[in-house]
C-alpha cells in the first residue's frame, strides 16, 4: 500500500500518495514524458514498452478516482522538488515546484497539461538536481530517473552539446529500448537555435535565477518571499554550490 505524502501548503482536498515505485517500470517513464512533452498517441512498442501496459499506466496517472501520485527529489540543504499528478475531474495537470520545510510556501518550478506554465530549470539545475546529494531516505535516488523526471521542465537556449547523450543514456537505463532512445532524446530536448529562448539570467533583486520567458513562473524569482538566507541557500543548491 502506497504511503500517505503530506505538503501542507499544497492543494486542500485532495489526496496524495508517494509514487515512487511506479519509476521501476519503464511505462512510467515513456507515459510520463509523453504526457508532459512528447506525443501520448505515439506507438510505445516502438520504445521496447508494451502497449497494453503503457495503456494502464497512462489510466493510472490520470485517473481522479485514485489518490493523486507524488514522485520526490530530495536534494542539498533540506530542498525537495516535488512532481505530482493532480487529477481533477475536468482538467489533468502535472505540477513541479519546490519545498523547504521552514518556508511555510511552495517555489513553483512550472506545470504540464491542460494548465502550462514554464520552463521552470535550466539545464544546469536540471544535471545538478539529477545528481544531487540527498539529505532524504525519501524519494527517488537514481540520477537517470530523476533526470527524466524533472526534464519536463526544461527550458535553456544555452545547453552544453552532450546533453542529448545524457538524456538518452537515462532514457535507456530507465528501460527505454536502445535503438530508439536517441531519437527520442532529440525530440525531449528539442533543438536550440543560437539567438533562441529562453535564457537564464541572476539579477541584483535575487541569487535565484530567472528565466527570459514570460510563461515561467520563473520569471520572477523562484519561492518569491522566503528571507534573504533561504533564497541564498537554494540558489547554492540549484547551482551546485550547496
Amino acid at each position: 500500500m502506497a504511503l500517505t505524502v503530506y505538503i501542507p501548503e499544497y492543494l486542500e482536498d485532495c489526496e496524495l500518495v508517494a509514487g515512487e515505485d511506479l519509476a521501476r517500470e519503464p511505462a512510467f517513464w515513456l507515459a510520463h514524458l509523453m504526457l508532459t512533452v512528447g506525443d501520448p498517441g505515439e506507438d510505445p512498442e516502438r520504445y521496447g514498452v508494451d502497449a497494453s501496459v503503457y495503456e494502464e499506466m497512462v489510466e493510472r496517472l490520470g485517473d481522479p478516482e485514485e489518490p493523486w501520485p507524488v514522485l520526490r527529489v530530495p536534494f542539498t540543504g533540506g530542498h525537495t522538488a516535488y512532481v505530482v499528478y493532480a487529477n481533477f475531474h475536468d482538467v489533468n495537470n502535472v505540477d513541479f515546484f519546490v519545498r523547504h520545510p521552514q518556508w511555510g510556501r511552495l517555489g513553483y518550478f512550472g506545470q504540464c497539461g491542460a494548465d502550462e506554465a514554464g520552463p521552470g530549470l535550466s539545464w544546469k539545475e536540471l544535471a545538478i538536481l539529477a545528481q544531487a546529494t540527498q539529505d532524504s531516505s525519501e524519494g527517488l535516488t537514481d540520477g537517470s530517473q530523476r533526470l527524466l523526471l524533472l526534464l519536463p521542465m526544461l527550458g535553456d537556449a544555452d545547453m552544453p552539446t552532450e546533453a542529448r547523450h545524457m538524456v538518452a543514456q537515462a532514457l535507456v537505463h530507465c528501460g527505454i529500448r536502445s535503438d530508439a532512445a536517441d531519437e527520442l532524446a532529440t525530440i525531449l530536448v528539442g533543438e536550440q537555435e543560437p539567438d533562441s529562448e529562453p535564457r537564464w539570467t541572476v539579477t541584483t533583486d535575487s541569487p535565484l535565477a530567472v528565466c527570459s520567458s514570460s510563461y515561467s513562473p520563473r520569471h520572477i524569482p523562484l519561492a518569491l518571499g522566503i528571507t534573504p538566507s533561504q533564497a541564498q541557500a537554494l540558489a547554492d543548491a540549484l547551482d551546485g554550490r550547496g
